[in-house]
């Protein structure tokens, strides 16, 4: 079976020296070139192209977000890990906005660290336990900003008759249950179809029902 080729980058000699020994003690990693600062780290890649590059985020000079960011534009096929001994947020996803394939702290164990570069080479996006309930907190984040927007251009008023179209009610229902005049539903229906660029009532129902309308109506 070929090895997979590795790329240490570390400022620390000392650190180097343990992953290297801890790698190539496997019969999986052969450790073809070693880094101390973002600038060789990618020269060694364009040198070298490792399968993965295993690289702290903390650099002298530019950071190691700055090295994965201009390695996985250059040469895609290229996984970087960040290896570090810091599960800061914003590094975490700056990181990860940068390219990284994975992240994975320094007090990960042998086994695991092995885990994650395997798992990189597959494609896959390891990330260590101590920082993964982070990520999931950020992609909910993210999803309710971005459900709360696809609403923002409609009038409270407007997200209450919107509600009761995508229970599929008329507009004489909707007008019965606002207090309304059915005049003013019909314009407030076709208020709605135009801002958000749908049809008719159907697709705006299925657009209510998929970003998730009745979180962001006060009831």
């Amino acid at each position: 079976m070929k090895k997979k080729t590795i790329l240490l980058v570390d400022d620390h000699e000392v650190v180097r020296l343990g992953l290297k020994s801890l790698l190539e003690h496997s019969d999986k990693f052969d450790v073809v070139a070693e880094a101390g600062t973002a600038r060789e780290a990618v020269m060694m890649v364009e040198r070298y192209q490792p399968d993965v590059v295993l690289m702290d985020i903390r650099l002298p000079g530019a950071s190691g977000i700055e090295a994965c960011h201009e390695i996985t534009e250059r040469w895609p096929n290229v996984r970087v890990v960040m290896l570090t001994s810091y599960a800061e947020d914003d590094m975490l996803f700056s990181a990860i906005r940068a390219g990284a394939s994975g992240y994975v702290l320094k007090q990960i164990g042998a086994e695991g660290l092995i885990s994650a570069i395997e798992a990189a080479y597959r494609g896959e996006a390891p990330l260590d336990p101590a920082v993964t309930q982070r990520v999931f907190q950020e992609v909910r984040r993210a999803v309710k900003e971005e459900e709360a927007a696809a609403f923002a251009c409609l009038s409270q008023q407007e997200k209450y008759v919107l509600s009761l179209v995508s229970e599929g009610k008329t507009n004489r229902e909707i007008a019965e249950a606002l207090f309304l005049g059915e005049g003013t539903v019909r314009n407030y229906v076709s208020s709605i179809l135009s801002k958000l660029g749908v049809k008719n009532r159907a697709e705006a129902a299925a657009y209510a029902i998929t970003h998730s309308l009745k979180d962001y109506i006060d009831l």
